[in-house]
């Protein structure tokens, strides 16, 4: 029998640069500096190019010979491009999680729709972005379809490039995360489904919005 091999040193490191775009360390055309990440996480540059190598695929970051590496800067169309697809897949773990989802899982579902609520009170964009991502990621697993949760946790990894100015719409966006939750509590799969439909149109609409005003190229520029 094979030995239980122990986690790659760049799939650690892996995992924490993904951890610091998902934290907003580095905004979207933020150059990655190798040496210095590497210096912070206490390893060589080896398993951090590693790393990159990985998010590369994943179009997470672009390596650009000669100039080096940046967070993957997602065009207008790209963006809408992944909200279409999502709010389809979306709608389907909305609609399989209303027949599976646990007591449990609404529970704490419900818990992170209160933390929801205090971080848009405070204006926390990033402990809501947070929460969102816990939020949905608890109904990818209710679905209890391990390849739609798999393709939907893909997408969301590759939306966290996006930079958009939320503030104006965060209520709405909670607004549609307690009718999700009420029609899952309601084991309703067409309202569940509805539910994820409206609330990425409200993200489509934004994105379109800040594209035709100019905006998207603002915030999404090279941060050098």
């Amino acid at each position: 029998m094979a030995k239980i091999k122990r986690k790659k040193l760049s799939d650690e490191v892996y995992d924490r640069l993904k951890d610091m775009i998902a934290d907003l360390r580095f905004q979207p055309g933020a150059r990655l500096n190798v040496e210095q990440i590497a210096k912070e996480l206490g390893v060589s540059r080896t398993p951090v190019w590693e790393a990159v190598s990985k998010l590369e695929q994943e179009n997470l970051v672009e390596n650009e010979p000669g100039r080096g590496v940046f967070i993957t800067i997602l065009t207008p169309e790209m963006a809408i491009d992944l909200y279409a697809v999502r709010e389809v897949l979306e709608g389907m773990a909305g609609k399989l999680a209303a027949t599976n989802i646990s007591e449990r899982s609404l529970e704490k579902m419900e818990k992170c729709l209160q933390k929801q609520r205090e971080a848009i009170e405070a204006q926390d964009l990033l402990a809501y972005s947070k929460l969102d991502f816990e939020f949905h990621a608890a109904i990818y697993e209710a679905s209890d379809n391990h390849y739609l949760q798999e393709v939907l946790q893909a997408i969301k990894d590759k939306m966290r490039p996006i930079s958009m100015h939320i503030q104006p719409i965060l209520s709405r966006l909670y607004e549609d995360h307690k009718k999700i939750l009420q029609s899952l509590r309601a084991r309703d799969p067409k309202g569940a489904e509805e539910a994820f439909f409206n609330h990425n149109r409200q993200m489509l609409e934004l994105i379109k919005k800040e594209s035709e005003a100019g905006r998207w190229q603002e915030l999404n520029s090279n941060m050098g």
